[in-house]
Formats: structure tokens, C-alpha cells, sequence
């Protein structure tokens, strides 16, 4: 079962950090999940919220602050004092990263509040310059996001998210197209999932911490797990 570190080590690093995903390079996992969203000079930075109230010592919403304004805000402090250093990373910051390891990279696209034009041909070209086209999954819970993604790089893995139970994920997949489908934890044990597993849809989950939680899906066949803290998750599939 595929394992990605979800927004990095989160478990142990403040999330969405440098710090967070250096930490899941050095493991032997599948690889990350980091959330971008578009600064108002149009530079696409790495932060699950629309703002940056929560992570960091500032207030406001990231589309309304250049990528140089963002960069002098502490992210990291949050979490531990240890890591005040900590600024906002850039999609190319993260993929640098990554460019020398055999990890797998899923970026959500957060257009789902705010919609950021033209943000989907920037990740692909931000992709293309790093030359991890077939490494990267590209997500949305805006489908709308998905379908541009299918049709400007159908050749790049896409995957629709769902907060909610479909009768039929597999029938509604197949119209945007994307090649897998990301549900949360309960969704996962939900009927309609087992028959898209049984039709032979790649199915991943979000977001599992529990030991237990994850063997049970593994023994569904689920492709993918996101986990804040792979290593537990790792050494009890492999113990």
C-alpha cells in the first residue's frame, strides 16, 4: 500500500513546511502531500488555508500577499519554538527537494473556495520545469480544476477528492475524467467505495493515523494512504 506523507512529517514538523517534507525525503515512503494555493503576484506557495492565520504569526488571506510579503512571516513558531525559522515554501522549493529522490509528489490544487486563474497551467508548467511530470498526482475537491488538468496534461495523474459519499464514484470519475478517487477515513468503508475497489478504480485515503485504521484498509485494497506520521504507519504494515 502506497504511503504519502500528508503536508510532510506532520506529525512531527510544523505542516507544509521545508522542515516537514526534508523530514519525509529521507524516508522510504511513497511520497508527500502538500496543498498550493496562488499569492497575488501569482507565485504558487505551499499552505492548506486560504489564510495564513493559523500557521503562521500573521493574518490575511494568501491571494492578497506577494510570495516576499508571505516569506517574512514565521510559520513555524505554531507548532514548536524550535522552529521559528520556518517560512512559506514555494511549489519549486518542494519539488527541488524532491527532483533527486524516487518519492512521488500529490498536489491539491485549493481552488475549491477561491478559484486563482489560471493556477492549474502554472502547476503544470511548474511540473514540467522540474521534470516530474510522471511523479506527481495533481488533486482537487474543485473538479472543475481536475477537468483543465485532464485537459491541458492528460498525460499527468489526477484524482478527484471527496468530503462526501457518492452512490457511484467510478460513473462520476469517468465524466471529468480522473484516474483515482481521494476519500476521508469513514468514507473509505462505505459500499460505494468497495464496489469502485471491485471495478478496479484506484482508491486513496485521507487522512489515517491509526494503526489499526490503515491494516483494515489495506486489507480493502486501497491503493493510498495519507498519514501525518508514516513512519508509525510504515513500521506496523511492515511488523
Amino acid at each position: 500500500m502506497e504511503i504519502f506523507a500528508h503536508r510532510g512529517v506532520s506529525a512531527q514538523y510544523p505542516e507544509n513546511t521545508m522542515a516537514a517534507f526534508t523530514a519525509a525525503s529521507k524516508l522510504q515512503i511513497t511520497g508527500i502531500e502538500l496543498d498550493v494555493h496562488l499569492t497575488a503576484d501569482r507565485e504558487l506557495v505551499v499552505i492548506h488555508d486560504e489564510t495564513i492565520d493559523r500557521t503562521s504569526n500573521g493574518s490575511g488571506y494568501v491571494k492578497d500577499y506577494t510570495l516576499q510579503e508571505l516569506r517574512a512571516f514565521d510559520f513555524g513558531s505554531w507548532f514548536s519554538a524550535a522552529f521559528e525559522d520556518e517560512s512559506i515554501p514555494t511549489l519549486g522549493d518542494v519539488l527541488e527537494l524532491f527532483a533527486g529522490t524516487n518519492h512521488r509528489i500529490n498536489i491539491e490544487l485549493k481552488t475549491d473556495v477561491f478559484p486563482y486563474d489560471g493556477i492549474e497551467a502554472l502547476v503544470i508548467r511548474e511540473i514540467a520545469a522540474y521534470q516530474m511530470t510522471e511523479r506527481v498526482i495533481i488533486s482537487s475537491f474543485n473538479h472543475e480544476s481536475i477537468q483543465i488538468i485532464s485537459q491541458r496534461a492528460p498525460y499527468i495523474e489526477k484524482a478527484a477528492l471527496f468530503a462526501e459519499i457518492l452512490v457511484d464514484f467510478t460513473g462520476y470519475t469517468s465524466q471529468i475524467p480522473a484516474n483515482a478517487i481521494h476519500v476521508n477515513l469513514p468514507t473509505a468503508f462505505r459500499r460505494s467505495v468497495q464496489e469502485a475497489l471491485n471495478e478496479g478504480t484506484t482508491v486513496r485515503v485521507y487522512t489515517v493515523n491509526d494503526v489499526e485504521d490503515a491494516k483494515q484498509l489495506q486489507q480493502l485494497g486501497v491503493k493510498g494512504i495519507f498519514t501525518d506520521d508514516p513512519e508509525k504507519i510504515v513500521a506496523a504494515l511492515v511488523g
